[in-house]
């Protein structure tokens, strides 16, 4: 198995600043104290800040050689928020904010640009600009909408844009990336069923909306089962049921929400079509009143088919092509794709390995993603960093592209 060629970096410095991330956690459009502390170090390593999109955004630009002279631009992204999860673990680097956790990783993906951004300002080996994103509000509160939305890549208009998250159960050291869809899209779904509240002794004299609601989360469970193709993937998920507040009291309202994961969208098409209708008509039945809500969140994550080899070779002069994986679509879903319909791009896994890498004090549970027992593995940094560094240079040294010109993967 080939030793991955990876960038020297300070290792100790990045790994303490990952930790400093972590300890600090902030939501999605809050990520103040983390933009700073990024937007600090930008500056100390002479590289240029932006801060005017979406609130809590950095953006730094990296000038080769040529100062940038040639127009030549190329984005990565990192994400910075974290969840409202109270974490369990109690090493020495736990969140110092209650009820708030990185548990998806999100320190080490910042961490590890940061490291790459430090590297190239320091050597400059490329003509060109390296468009450093550093991105708020991945999760679920629509960061890199807003970033595009408010022009990001009409002011920097990069030739492609890239993405890498770290992936449990993916083996450290190992990388992957694959064209077409690789992460679902998500929706979200909020049902009220509306019946009318009487003592609990006397249900005769009340509509109750808590059988009804219970008859609908389990009819919504025959639409993966028998109404959409066994062969196309998707997920419905009953999250969240509120209902009551006394064991005397039928209450007037049961609500009930959840999230819905798909690749295709007359797949999603199909599984909202038929929510609805098992909704009003379950509710009819019962005689009980109905909302119905379902808002499209993220598209799915589509690698485009020229950057995901060209990435996955890049992966492969790192860590040779054992380590460089096929990447397996994911139903979890990521706000990177709007970056992807705006440009040409592709979104990458780093494997953060089984958990065997965490500290004293771990929690009890797995170290999977939104997990309060995660943590992301610090051994991952030099690879991370050397990933992003080696594309970066590669995609600024090869032709650009367009019709005619030459493919970057035979030269």
């Amino acid at each position: 198995m080939k030793q991955p060629e990876t960038i020297a970096i300070d290792v100790a410095e990045t790994t303490a600043l990952r930790r400093r991330i972590h300890a600090q956690p902030e939501l999605g459009f809050e990520e103040r104290l983390t933009s700073d502390l990024v937007a600090e170090r930008l500056t100390a390593w002479g590289i240029a800040i932006d801060r005017a999109f979406a609130k809590t955004a950095v953006v730094g630009l990296v000038h080769g050689r040529d100062g940038g002279a040639g127009g030549r631009m190329v984005g990565l992204r990192a994400d910075m928020d974290a969840l409202p999860i109270q974490e369990l673990n109690t090493f020495a680097h736990r969140s110092r904010h209650e009820g708030r956790m990185h548990a998806c990783g999100h320190d080490g993906h910042t961490a590890m640009l940061l490291a790459a951004a430090r590297h190239l300002a320091a050597t400059r080996e490329f003509d060109g600009t390296v468009v450093l994103i550093f991105q708020p509000a991945e999760e679920g509160l629509g960061g890199a909408q807003a970033m595009v939305r408010e022009g990001l890549f009409e002011r920097y208009p990069v030739e492609a844009v890239f993405g890498l998250h770290n992936w449990p159960g993916y083996p450290q050291g190992t990388l992957a990336v694959s064209p077409g869809p690789v992460m679902a899209s998500a929706s979200t779904f909020k049902i009220v069923v509306r019946g009318r509240g009487s003592h609990a002794a006397l249900p005769h004299l009340g509509l109750d909306p808590m059988p009804v609601a219970c008859q609908i989360v389990s009819a919504l469970q025959t639409v993966i089962t028998r109404n959409k193709r066994p062969l196309d993937a998707a997920v419905l998920s009953v999250t969240m049921i509120h209902g009551g507040e006394s064991s005397s009291v039928v209450p007037e309202h049961c609500t009930v929400q959840g999230t819905v994961r798909a690749f295709r969208g007359d797949v999603l098409d199909l599984v909202e079509r038929r929510m609805r209708a098992i909704v009003e008509h379950t509710c009819a039945a019962f005689e009980v009143g109905c909302d119905f809500e379902f808002t499209r969140r993220a598209p799915p994550v589509v690698n485009h088919e020229r950057e995901a080899r060209f990435a996955a070779e890049v992966m492969r002069g790192i860590v040779g092509a054992a380590q460089a994986r096929v990447q397996e679509p994911q139903m979890p879903s990521e706000d990177f794709a709007y970056m992807l319909q705006a440009r040409p791009g592709a979104y990458a896994f780093i494997g953060n390995g089984e958990g065997d890498h965490r500290l004293p004090g771990h929690g009890e549970g797995p170290c999977m993603l939104h997990n309060p027992s995660y943590d992301f593995n610090d051994a991952l940094l030099p690879l991370g960093a050397t990933y992003w560094v080696r594309l970066a240079e590669a995609w600024l040294a090869a032709p650009t592209a367009g019709p005619g010109a030459a493919d970057p993967l035979r030269c």
